[in-house]
């Protein structure tokens, strides 16, 4: 309503201490314009105000004596509906702007409905700051949620961040505040300052709807230009709705974008300036995707973004909103999908972020045994809690239509799936069947994978989901959480933990590389080489190899070669490709100082020849999550540690691969084949040009000899801690 009908007396008594106090849930009941029959009161609270008059009519409003309260009487029909307010200030300053109480509400009823049951997928275009013009005049509007604060004001330099001069009006019990202020802009700086209505303490938030922030360690909240970013990525998004990822190839280049390359001055590079160093350089490796740690706003460098204070903000580090536009477009424009780590498991405590929002645990729960990883540091998100399931699934829409990104890789899911992540008995709580899992984390992923695939067709979700929970990447209508793919963590550490094994003792330990057939089609697997694996004293990959120079890099060849044939889609973390020997600093950029050095060089030739050979041979990627598109050839030769297999697609020639995992060549090692004639490497790990011994065969032609279970044969010499992918000519 844009005017009121009121008890004076009342107002004067009880409203207006409770104003002056900054206690008060619904400011408009006491401020602006208030019309009784032909008669309009009207009233300002400008906190060191020397005179306040209404500039359209003149009238001039007293101050109520003893306070910073400003009343005028006057007729109705003198005083527009939208006025504003001229006063003096301490300093003699003369200030003229639109009273912000003279406004009705501006959020629809609906649209606090949706909110209030979840089900708002846009809900970042509602609440948080936006610009907006109300009948003419221009402002921005702000929307925040606090149902326990018994007042919440918008605080910025347009008020010296006083909470007294902007509080909110409060839409009822769906705990929904907000405000139109006139006169503000694209580019101020604002927080939320609550009070909380049982204690009466004061907090001092960041917006958690904010799309822009400052740079840290600045903590306040911007609001956020208008977009007018032109895309020109139309051809990409419509192939990409078209496409059959199941079948095709993806291999991906994780990146931490503040420590991949850095300025002559040590320096942050832009989002444009990393669009242009970074795209040309994956694609002459050929990846066909770039997988981002999170771009979301975060106080600390050193979380790498995994603790988030503005999840609807790429992090000012590397420049604005439409900078973060520019590159992802720009990937898209040079055929490159982007993939953004996207964290809905927890929050940091800092003190101007989600924790204790309005002084209640709103955003997490109060009781620690469910709302707090100890492990972290961090909050846990309250998914049963229709509004904070709201915050994070509008979150997921955002990036993806907002940003056009590809798809979302889920960070920490195991923590989400299970109340006892984590915890020892007495620290957790069950559900309420007595089990450990977290049913409504559970509901609230399956809902996550539901909107995200309706909104956006061919868009990827993938988990990080470290257990064996059953059916992650199955459609939820057949009880699955409805994730695209997951990460394979078993046969990331498996693999790991069999090459840092010497090569004399690898036969004993052969079944870590065999078990992962096992149960590779139960679920849709990336197989992840990630930043997780040359971190806290883990070593780079490199490094994570045994023996001399020599025998770390030829190892480091051969796991590589043996990912790249292995079914699953492909994950590598940037450095690895081309051996950097340091763990992985945030702080600083990537060694590539090294890639003057031969080894080196060679690591990154064989992963750009490897990317291309999957890329171009069906037979290494059509069949990446059935079972038809790998067969052994050998899984037993665990005494010459050596591996055999073949790849297909059931319509080419199939794949051959052959790794030898210890530093003895192999000379006329027999391998049984589907189908006899010459056989050509595609690929030798061990090639001179890769940094290798040039141990290998060229072409070789099979015997019609049959050989472990196959019709045919050929007799090959296999190169030391070396990989060899062959096909038919």
């Amino acid at each position: 309503m844009e005017s009121r009908h009121i008890d004076s007396s009342r107002t004067h008594s009880t409203d207006v201490q409770r104003i002056i106090e900054a206690r008060h849930h619904d400011p408009f009941v006491v401020l602006g314009r208030h019309v009784h029959g032909e008669k309009v009161t009207l009233r300002a609270f400008i906190p060191g105000a020397q005179s306040v008059r209404v500039s359209q009519s003149g009238l001039t409003l007293r101050r109520i004596a003893g306070t910073d309260m400003f009343e005028g009487h006057g007729a109705a029909n003198e005083v527009p509906s939208r006025y504003e307010l001229e006063w003096t200030d301490a300093d003699g300053n003369r200030v003229s702007a639109y009273d912000p109480y003279c406004f009705p509400a501006q959020i629809s009823d609906y649209d606090l409905y949706l909110f209030g049951e979840g089900k708002h997928r846009h809900a970042y275009n509602v609440l948080g700051a936006h610009t907006k013009e109300v009948d003419g005049v221009k402002g921005v509007l702000f929307v925040t949620w606090a149902p326990n604060a018994e007042r919440v004001s918008i605080i910025g330099h347009f008020n010296n961040w006083d909470g007294r001069c902007h509080p909110m009006r409060s839409r009822g019990g769906c705990g929904v505040w907000e405000l139109f202020i006139p006169g503000l802009n694209e580019g101020d700086l604002y927080k939320f300052e609550l009070r909380n209505r049982e204690y009466g303490t004061i907090h001092v938030k960041s917006d958690p709807y904010a799309q822009q922030f400052e740079l840290r360690p600045s903590t306040a909240s911007i609001v956020c230009s208008t977009s007018d970013f032109t895309w020109g990525d139309n051809g990409w998004l419509s192939r990409r709705r078209e496409a059959d990822w199941l079948h095709t190839p993806m291999s991906i280049y994780e990146v931490h974008l503040g420590s991949w390359q850095r300025d002559d001055n040590g320096d942050f590079l832009s989002y444009r300036e990393l669009a242009h160093r970074l795209v040309p350089y994956v694609k002459e490796l050929g990846f066909t995707h770039i997988e981002l740690l999170p771009v979301s706003e975060h106080p600390l460098d050193a979380s790498w973004g995994y603790q988030i204070i503005g999840n609807y903000a790429p992090t000012s580090r590397f420049g604005t909103p439409d900078d973060f536009r520019y590159f992802v477009d720009y990937c898209h424009r040079h055929d490159l999908g982007v993939f953004v780590d996207w964290v809905p498991g927890h929050f940091p405590k800092d003190a101007h972020g989600l924790a204790r929002f309005d002084g209640s645990a709103l955003y997490e729960h109060e009781d620690p045994r469910r709302g707090e990883h100890r492990d972290w540091g961090t909050l846990i998100f309250n998914y049963g809690r229709n509004e904070v399931k709201n915050y994070l699934l509008s979150s997921a829409v955002y990036w993806l239509e907002e940003f056009h990104i590809d798809g979302l890789r889920v960070d920490a899911v195991a923590s989400m799936l299970y109340l006892d992540y984590s915890r020892k008995e007495g620290e957790w709580i069950p559900n309420q069947y007595g089990g450990r899992e977290n049913l409504e984390a559970i509901d609230f992923l399956r809902e996550l994978n539901t909107v995200t695939h309706e909104l956006f067709p061919g868009s990827l979700i993938m988990a990080e989901e470290s257990t064996a929970w059953p059916m992650v990447s199955r459609p939820t209508w057949v009880g699955g959480l409805g994730f695209s793919m997951k990460w394979n963590m078993g046969w990331m550490n498996d693999t790991l933990a069999y090459m840092a094994h010497s090569p004399i003792h690898r036969q004993y330990h052969h079944d870590m590389l065999t078990f992962s057939q096992l149960y590779a089609y139960t679920e849709n697997f990336i197989l992840p080489f990630s930043h997780d694996e040359v971190v806290h004293g883990k070593s780079s990959l490199l490094n994570k190899m045994p023996g001399d120079e020599w025998q770390r890099f030829a190892n480091l060849r051969l796991v590589l070669t043996y990912m790249f044939t292995h079914p699953g889609k492909k994950l590598l973390f940037m450095g690895c490709e081309f051996g950097q020997g340091q763990e992985w600093n945030h702080a600083t950029a990537l060694d590539w100082w090294v890639l003057q050095y031969p080894f080196h060089q060679g690591v990154k030739q064989l992963v750009g020849d490897l990317n291309r050979v999957y890329r171009e041979e069906p037979s290494l990627h059509r069949f990446d999550f059935e079972q038809r598109g790998f067969h052994w050839i050998d899984c037993h030769d665990a005494p010459q540690s050596i591996l055999s297999y073949f790849r297909t697609d059931e319509v080419g020639e199939p794949i051959i691969v052959v790794l030898n995992f210890t530093p003895v060549p192999r000379t006329n090692y027999r391998v049984g084949v589907p189908r006899g004639g010459a056989y050509r490497e595609l690929l030798n790990s061990d090639s001179q040009f890769y940094g290798g011994s040039n141990v290998g065969n060229g072409v070789v032609h099979g015997d019609d000899i049959a050989w472990m279970n196959q019709p045919h044969s050929l007799s090959l010499t296999i190169p030391p801690l070396g990989a060899l992918i062959l096909k038919r000519c």
